[in-house]
């Protein structure tokens, strides 16, 4: 994790906006990290001991023991991301907005603190194995301050700052890839550390490195908001702002373009974070029965896309419009989504995942569709509003598919990934048909030479 974190805050230097980079890569470690800590602490408080072996879990029937820790581990996830959700959902828009003002470094620092405090939390659970409630309220505080869809709407808002039309939709695949790069090779180093030194040393580090990140958020970042002013924080002009760019008409924007473009953004994060919710779950139960070691190539693979995502939409610019673009992007998502359905062994998962390979080329592109439809001065109304959907989409995630996934363990344990290959459809057919009617056809980013 140390070499990851190295990576980013080399990266980060080289131009504004890359704060939410590092943030990510910690923020997407601690998913799996936690997951599997859940379950190990109720398999020891229930008695659980026979079936973490590859061969025995894979040749017992169901026990009855391991379907009551697969509920009760993917309960308290639905809990934690629940918690803070709900509390992300009034902070992250109120300080996206607030930073179109005072700037995005105020909005990096909050958000960062919040990350922060929530490891500190988990330190302190794992140290001392107090109550895994004590994880909805790590994720509480650290939504109350912004949480990583802050640093999402600051990240991007700063993109969108200091980037022009033609460049912005690769700027921010980069910044998308930059996390998932970051959190890839941290992961394929996680299940190691892990098996060798347990779950506490793995949260001490990111403490450390959340420190070191909240201190370059305040002192090194450099600002994209041309001229600060001072501002309230707690109004409702900042909440009426986000409201304004829905329902206030104006001629250089598309208040339909810009409702269903949410929509579509909205559904393709529900599918991408409900499956990630259960993937682990899914890996370290029969008949799978992965161990630390195979969780961490499989979160690896997991992140790969982040990369091949950006890789793919550079070379398929230069023959397509970013809509076609996307459009790949969620056929190979849906494919992999369908795979998953039905990966009885070790191969078909990774098949899975080799199918993603294009998955997250969509949301960046989205990304800077909506940012096109405002104004300069509205890239932190607009990216919080985004935030706000993205935590929306998530609290709808965990809801459906960690509720989902204990329910139909007896009759088809994939039937989630099924429910997200055709949720997926719904965005396809919205980027295509708003393409069609798009007043301001999109031009071309890499214009093939006469």
């Amino acid at each position: 994790m140390l070499i990851i974190d190295i990576f980013v805050i080399v990266w980060s230097v080289s131009g504004p906006g890359k704060e939410g980079c590092r943030a990510g890569s910690l923020h997407r470690l601690q998913g799996p990290l936690t997951t599997q800590y859940l379950w190990h602490r109720f398999s020891a408080d229930l008695g659980y001991n026979g079936t973490r072996d590859r061969g025995s879990c894979s040749n017992h029937s169901a026990d009855p023991i391991m379907t009551e820790v697969e509920t009760l581990t993917s309960h308290w996830t639905l809990y934690m991301n629940l918690g803070g959700f709900l509390v992300a959902i009034f902070s992250s828009t109120l300080l996206g907005a607030w930073s179109d003002c005072v700037g995005r470094r105020p909005l990096l620092v909050l958000a960062s603190l919040g990350l922060l405090l929530q490891a500190l939390v988990s330190i302190f659970v794992v140290q001392f194995q107090l109550h895994v409630g004590y994880f909805v309220l790590g994720r509480i505080l650290c939504a109350f301050l912004g949480d990583f869809s802050g640093l999402l709407a600051a990240g991007f808002a700063s993109v969108a700052d200091v980037s022009n039309n033609r460049s912005r939709t690769m700027r921010m695949a980069l910044l998308e890839a930059c996390i998932g790069v970051a959190g890839m090779l941290a992961s394929l180093l996680g299940g190691h550390w892990l098996r060798a030194q347990g779950y506490a040393n793995p949260f001490w580090l990111a403490l450390a490195l959340l420190i070191a990140m909240t201190l370059y958020a305040a002192f090194c970042f450099g600002e994209t908001v041309k001229e600060p002013t001072p501002a309230r924080l707690f109004t409702l002009r900042h909440h009426r702002s986000i409201v304004q760019l829905y329902v206030t008409p104006a001629p250089e924007k598309s208040r339909k373009h810009l409702a269903l473009y949410s929509l579509a953004i909205f559904m393709v994060v529900t599918v991408h974070f409900g499956a990630q919710d259960i993937l682990t779950l899914y890996e370290l139960s029969k008949p799978l029965c992965w161990d630390s070691k195979l969780i961490g190539y499989g979160s690896a693979a997991q992140h790969l896309p982040y990369f091949t995502s950006l890789l793919g939409l550079r070379l398929l610019q230069h023959c397509l419009a970013d809509t076609w673009v996307a459009e790949i992007g969620l056929a190979f998502n849906i494919l992999g989504m369908v795979v998953f359905a039905f990966a009885t062994i070790t191969p078909l998962m990774f098949t899975g995942y080799g199918l993603l390979f294009l998955s997250l080329v969509t949301t960046p592109i989205i990304r800077a569709k909506l940012s096109r439809l405002v104004g300069e001065s509205e890239h932190g109304a607009l990216f919080s509003a985004v935030a706000c959907t993205n935590s929306l989409a998530m609290l709808m995630a965990s809801g459906i598919f960690n509720s989902l996934y204990p329910a139909t363990l007896n009759f088809m344990k994939g039937f989630p990934f099924l429910l997200g290959a055709g949720l997926l459809f719904i965005p396809a057919i919205l980027i295509g048909v708003l393409e069609k009617t798009n007043p301001r056809p999109e031009f071309q980013p890499f214009p093939q030479s006469p």
